[in-house]
């Protein structure tokens, strides 16, 4: 199986509290699996606050719903043993 790398990483965002924010970060192959989002070091899940999804295959998104002040820190994303913050 071929090694899935991060084509494009994740970017800085700065957002006013109550407002949503979308990561985006592009890996190289489709079906990437291994892959975890993470912020201050806890991982996500899907639910109604965090939507994680996968557009086009390789564009893997992670929205954060109407952020408060502890949703401020780093936001990272790892695939295999690549690994993109923001």
């Amino acid at each position: 199986e071929p090694d899935v790398t991060i084509v494009s990483g994740l970017k800085d965002m700065v957002v006013f509290e109550g407002d949503d924010v979308m990561f985006r970060c592009q890996v190289s192959h489709e079906n990437a699996r291994d892959v975890e989002w993470k912020l201050q070091d806890v991982a996500l899940q899907n639910n109604e606050m965090n939507e994680i999804s996968v557009e086009q295959g390789k564009v893997h998104t992670l929205t954060l719903r109407k952020v408060t002040e502890q949703d401020i820190g780093t936001i990272s994303f790892r695939v295999g043993p690549h690994t993109s913050t923001a």
